[in-house]
């Protein structure tokens, strides 16, 4: 009942920031390579915690030293900037350029992709999200939720990207069938393979879905990545509540299995609907791993096994054509580490974390959303957050992934 004595309390804060946006159709258009097509997503919010986000830990889990935490208050989201357009008949270009709060530039993706290879055959080349899972290939500014599920988090860094290369195969079969091929040397967390000749991302996936009736579909998939590491820079959040930094060499497996249900009356979403997905996720690390004493002592390297799990599943319902609200439950499973005689310490913990969502939306170009989360990632020290969010997107963008 407190909970949701909470989280009406950051609805109705969350209703008093609805304004007045404008509504436009939602157009997609290509661009030339002379007239490029030009898209802005601006957001930003404020967020409230009962813990210090400066602390903050994944209890059992190694986390990417470059991992930031939310920030307390009022903040500027990240802004995104995307460029796209048709190359000529055979290409098409794409680049999507982000901006964090602090004024930090980075490029999400920038690819190549094939326009007439025919026989249902897609090649994409550059920087792009890897297509494993369900979420990991979108966009955040997609996502129903604010924040990207703990599994996210713990195994793929928030979201796993890949400069290389990515083939698609759509067969040619009554069912939706698609199967996909990456090849490439990493980008970010867990990959570290800078400045070697050597593939350092690999990954099979396998998509399928269909219709039931009009009001119905559905999506599955299984996906198999295996990511290399050379001295990769991690932060190790013990069962102590401590955090030691390590480096690790090796290799990470990837198994991601994923489901959604979408419902419409008769397909058609402008008023009420109805989503419901999951996804599975399991990484086993094995390498060498050199974790820091933190006592002026020598550090310690020995060859570490470690496998790791987690779930999340989430309900999405559209219950009036402007307002949303959902739910989403996770839990990780840290495993048990085979390291230096059970060096890393302590017992098994299972970090969660209840999320509920309130969200409104004059367009699908401008929506105002409220969050309240229940967070155990630590073990001692569970949180709650409370999140307010606008994001607006302006100009031209490109029709939104299944």
């Amino acid at each position: 009942m407190k909970f949701l004595n909470v989280f009406l309390s950051a609805s109705i804060a969350f209703t008093s920031l609805c304004v007045y946006s404008q509504s436009t159709s939602d157009t997609a258009t290509t661009g030339t390579g002379l007239n490029p097509s030009i898209s802005l997503i601006l957001s930003g919010g404020y967020n409230r915690t009962r813990q210090n986000p400066d602390d903050y830990k994944l209890t059992g889990f190694h986390r990417s030293a470059d991992a930031e935490a939310i920030k307390r208050g009022f903040s500027l989201g990240e802004t995104e900037l995307g460029l796209y357009a048709n190359i000529d008949p055979w290409w098409f270009g794409s680049a999507m350029i982000a901006l964090d709060s602090d004024g930090a530039v980075s490029i999400e993706e920038a690819f190549v992709q094939t326009s007439r290879l025919g026989n249902g055959l897609t090649a994409k080349m550059g920087r792009h999200f890897s297509g494993i899972g369900y979420l990991n290939s979108q966009h955040a500014h997609t996502w129903d939720f604010i924040d990207s599920p703990l599994g996210y988090q713990a195994f793929l860094g928030g979201q796993l990207k890949n400069d290389g290369v990515r083939v698609s195969w759509l067969m040619p079969t009554d069912q939706y069938v698609q199967l996909g091929l990456e090849v490439g040397q990493g980008q970010g967390f867990p990959s570290a393979n800078v400045n070697q000749n050597r593939s350092g991302h690999t990954a099979l996936t396998l998509h399928t879905g269909g219709d039931i009736g009009l009001s119905h579909n559905w999506r599955a998939g299984i996906s198999s990545a295996q990511v290399k590491a050379t001295v990769l820079s991690l932060m190790v959040d013990n069962f102590s509540n401590q955090s030691k930094s390590s480096l690790f060499s090796g290799n990470t497996q990837l198994l991601v299995l994923d489901g959604v249900w979408k419902w419409a009356p008769n397909g058609n979403t402008s008023r009420t609907s109805f989503q419901l997905q999951g996804e599975y996720l399991k990484s086993k690390r094995s390498g060498d791993l050199t974790l820091d004493s933190n006592a002026g002592g020598a550090n310690l390297t020995h060859a570490l096994t470690l496998p790791q799990s987690g779930w999340y599943l989430q309900g999405v319902y559209q219950f009036q054509p402007n307002w949303r609200m959902g739910i989403r439950a996770e839990r990780l499973d840290s495993g048990t580490p085979v390291y230096a005689a059970n060096a890393l310490g302590g017992t098994q913990y299972k970090p969660s974390k209840n999320t509920a969502l309130l969200e409104w939306r004059q367009s699908e170009f401008s929506k105002f959303r409220a969050q309240v989360a229940n967070d155990y990632s630590r073990v001692g020290a569970p949180d709650r957050i409370i999140s307010l969010q606008y994001q607006m997107s302006l100009g031209a963008h490109r029709a939104h992934s299944y």
